[in-house]
């Protein structure tokens, strides 16, 4: 909690070097900042002092409401499932994502490398939490407000090189960007990429004029002034860990997607050694290219596994002056449209019912990851909804063989098409199959499995639970219940360091044991 107060504080100190407040009024919310009693009423007290005159942004700050319950993980063992204990494990967090970032700072403060969020952006879109916490409407005051205090406690997870994005349509994006600038300042923008989301016409109407939304935004920025520039990966041995006769490669599925949403074209439907996409898909290369690789190197750098046409990538492949170049534009042949996504999801669901039809293509986010992420970095998504950002981690550890792994924080809203939650009939449904191949009840029947083999590797789901603070019933306590072993602790040896550590993390327990 210290933390977060000193940088709210020090925010607050540099609005007065620019001139945006006035000394006295910061004084005063100084005070008010240093007697809160959680950082969830001293981030709710700077954002009533705040007025972004630095970005010419105003909004009615809309606050988070506050309880005297602590909340804390449970793991979900029925959810919960491993392939490899070898390999790293995974997260998924089922509850509230303001909930969940205050819990996971326990653990990973300062340890988050990469950051990849796609707030919902329109009226109702937030279900319950919004019929909650802002009377079921999503209005751009309550879209910056429901940010506000989760950048916040986000910009503590983020390492000192660490990188967040954001997803945002046309309509809100310049309001989202001025509220990052102030949150991460916007010396620390390193840039917003064009995602090219439809290729389809809405209006079809030809006796109406309408400009065609195409394009979608990410903003990008980094963490205080510690990276200077996004990671264009050196290529070398540990991005290409095969070598053959030719030199130093690594192999990559030659992938297929659907024609719907993209320009279908039947130059690319043929057979690659033997082998075609399956019916309704397209090859995401061309004929030229494939037709290199079955040339070069003595055919070697084209081949069938498992049935499966392969290709191997060298250097020379990727490399512009040893680097692998980050461009701010994502167009949707190669990287793929909304449309597209969706139904990669329903292919993995193995249905259309669902309520997610704004999906945001696996490929794309794999390539913000991998320009952003290094060694055994941890990729974390606070707003996951269908968890395409732990799929697109997934890939990446297959193609370029890191193991970093992911941490996703989803609600369970409760929908007509979702009757158990969308954690439990969609997010943790997507992983348990993309991962092992199966879901919970043991089907193997969806059609993802045509076409690739699951990822493997470990994940646990936790959900957020409730304590009174002066809960004392033998069993029940916060002391009792809260178990350190979610939050990366060996069980403690005695009851002494279990509460000194549940005060010292926990804040609501603080004041109850000291009255």
């Amino acid at each position: 909690m210290q933390d977060i107060k000193q940088s709210l504080i020090e925010e607050i100190n540099k609005r007065v070097q620019d001139k945006i407040l006035e000394p006295t009024n910061a004084a005063l919310l100084t005070k008010l900042i240093n007697n809160a009693e959680s950082s969830e009423e001293a981030i709710n007290i700077a954002a009533l002092g705040t007025t972004y005159k630095r970005t010419g942004l105003h909004f009615d700050k809309r606050l988070e409401k506050m309880t005297d319950s602590i909340k804390y993980f449970k793991k979900n063992e029925k959810l919960s499932f491993r392939t490899d204990d070898a390999k790293p494990v995974n997260k998924l967090i089922i509850g509230d994502n303001y909930q969940a970032l205050q819990n996971l700072l326990i653990q990973y403060k300062g340890q988050i490398d990469v950051i990849y969020i796609d707030p919902p952006y329109g009226k109702d879109s937030m279900g319950e939490f919004a019929k909650t916490n802002y009377t079921n409407a999503i209005t751009r005051d309550n879209l910056l407000s429901m940010l506000y205090p989760r950048l916040i406690l986000a910009k503590q997870l983020l390492s000192d090189e660490g990188v967040i994005f954001c997803s945002i349509d046309d309509k809100n994006q310049a309001y989202v960007k001025c509220l990052f600038d102030e949150v991460f300042g916007e010396e620390n923008s390193l840039s917003v990429i064009a995602w090219e989301k439809r290729t389809k016409c809405q209006n079809t109407d030809t006796a109406k004029f309408m400009l065609q939304p195409k394009v979608e935004y990410i903003l990008c920025y980094k963490n205080f002034n510690h990276r200077a520039e996004f990671r264009c990966h050196v290529v070398g041995e540990k991005l290409y860990p095969e070598k053959d006769a030719y030199g130093i490669f690594r192999y990559e599925e030659i992938g297929q997607m659907s024609k719907n949403g993209v320009r279908g074209r039947a130059s690319m439907i043929f057979d690659i050694l033997g082998v075609y996409p399956n019916e309704g898909n397209q090859w995401k290369l061309g004929k030229d290219t494939i037709l290199e690789y079955s040339t070069r190197n003595d055919g070697k750098d084209l081949l069938l596994i498992n049935e499966r046409p392969f290709r191997k990538i060298r250097p020379e492949d990727e490399a512009v002056e040893n680097y692998k170049p980050f461009w701010g534009m994502y167009g949707a042949e190669q990287y793929g449209t909304a449309e597209t996504a969706k139904s990669e999801l329903d292919k993995i669901l193995g249905t259309k019912e669902h309520d997610f039809n704004t999906v945001k293509p696996v490929e794309l986010i794999e390539d913000l990851i991998f320009h952003a992420c290094k060694e055994n970095s941890i990729v974390l998504d606070f707003f996951a909804g269908s968890g395409t950002t732990g799929q697109s981690t997934m890939e990446y550890v297959k193609d370029y063989h890191n193991n970093i792994t992911y941490i996703l924080c989803t609600n369970n809203e409760k929908t007509e098409k979702c009757p158990n939650g969308i954690a439990y009939d969609v997010t943790s449904k997507r992983l348990k199959r993309i991962m092992t191949g199966e879901c919970y009840d043991g089907t193997k029947d969806f059609p993802w499995l045509k076409d690739n083999q699951p990822y493997g590797g470990n994940l646990d789901v936790y959900e957020i639970e409730s304590v009174a603070n002066f809960e004392n019933t033998p069993g029940k306590s916060p002391f009792d219940v809260i178990d350190e072993t979610l939050y990366g602790k060996e069980k403690f040896k005695t009851v002494k360091e279990k509460i000194d550590w549940v005060c010292s993390n926990f804040e609501k327990t603080q004041k109850e044991l000291g009255e």
